[in-house]
């Protein structure tokens, strides 16, 4: 079997792709639990599996050209009352990657800038690279032509609420510019998810656009929330119906895979899964920082109660990687925040139900 280490891009061609996790457990013979990604620890739900598994029967057929009725079931579960007035802004991707670049590379030249946080996402700069806008840093205070903010923000935990989030929009967007927002992690929040998300601004995203012609693009990877990470499935809610069919013009025919549209179409409605992720990820996040604190009292923990991954400064590059190797080593990867993020005393791991945390905990209690 291939080996591969922390150290390493492992299957990633460090040249002209940029690192992501998640890669680790098809190299472990003693694989027992990924921490290293931001999925849901509940796994695929069983409804969305079972739709999967009907789907294939029918994957000698092409999928839906408009995505139908998996866009409407979306457009549904974002806005319940609101929904066949909205659809019209919102469309399906192969992932958010996909919509990530296909929105880019339709803005307006010129600069970009990424959110204010430490370090956030890095598709978005990727993205921004390849398309040759002129990279400003966080700390700018220069308007940019393209913003870009991943919010709440993975990997750090930073979150900014609606009245901030708004005024940064408007802080850092040039007139004409364009403002990408990611909150694939948002639904986390709780059930009033909608409340606190830019999804429930149509008024304030219509009023930024006819003023100041800033077009604001709300992204989701719903890979992570329903735990499907392999079927690549995302959305992007735009500012108008006329930014969607401009996307849709670029996007190539049948984007997103039978099995992924039924998949979407199922999960949707699954409201006792999203009911216990809101009950227990925060439980099972608390419990996970408790006891490695009292085992490291010295790292640092970052990020809302309510996300599904905790943010670590171990404070040494060395106890980092020494927490890295062991993990692995016991088949619990954890995420590096060297390769892709450059901060190699921080590690990312993922909440996961008790049971998987006793096996982690047990590696790293080699470190004491």
């Amino acid at each position: 079997m291939p080996t591969t280490n922390a150290e390493n891009n492992g299957p990633w061609d460090a040249k002209l792709q940029q690192f992501h996790g998640g890669q680790d457990w098809a190299y472990l013979d003693n694989f027992v639990e990924d921490f290293s990604v931001t999925t849901n620890a509940f796994g695929m739900p069983e409804s969305g599996k079972l739709a999967s598994i009907e789907s294939v029967q029918h994957s000698h057929h092409y999928p839906p050209a408009d995505q139908e009725p998996a866009k409407t079931s979306l457009a549904r579960f974002l806005w319940p009352a609101e929904f066949e007035v909205e659809r019209d802004r919102l469309i399906l991707g192969n992932g958010a990657s996909e919509l990530i670049d296909l929105v880019i590379r339709m803005a307006p030249a010129g600069t970009w800038k990424p959110g204010p946080f430490h370090t956030q996402y890095k598709e978005y700069e990727r993205s921004a690279r390849n398309n040759n806008f002129k990279l400003l840093p966080a700390e700018s205070t220069d308007k940019a032509t393209v913003a870009c903010l991943v919010n709440p923000c993975n990997p750090t935990g930073d979150y900014l609420d609606l009245p901030v989030l708004k005024q940064w929009i408007e802080d850092n967007v040039l007139p004409g510019g364009y403002a990408l927002v990611d909150e694939s992690m948002q639904p986390w929040h709780s059930p009033e998810f909608r409340d606190h998300s830019l999804i429930s601004q149509r008024d304030y995203v219509e009023k930024l656009f006819r003023e100041k012609g800033i077009s604001v693009f709300v992204m989701h990877s719903w890979t992570k929330l329903w735990c499907c990470t392999g079927l690549r499935l995302g959305s992007v809610i735009c500012p108008t119906a006329e930014h969607m069919r401009a996307i849709k013009k670029l996007q190539v025919p049948w984007s997103v895979n039978t099995v992924a549209l039924a998949f979407l179409n199922a999960v949707v409605s699954d409201d006792a899964y999203l009911h216990k992720t809101w009950q227990m990820i925060p439980v099972w996040r608390r419990q996970t920082i408790d006891r490695l604190s009292e085992l490291f009292p010295e790292w640092k923990f970052h990020g809302r109660s309510f996300l599904s991954w905790i943010w670590v400064d171990t404070g040494s590059e060395d106890a980092a990687q020494k927490a890295i190797d062991l993990a692995r080593a016991a088949g619990v990867p954890v995420r590096s925040g060297r390769p892709g993020y450059s901060l190699p005393t921080f590690i990312r791991l993922a909440v996961r139900e008790p049971e998987k945390v006793d096996a982690l905990i047990g590696a790293l209690k080699a470190m004491c």
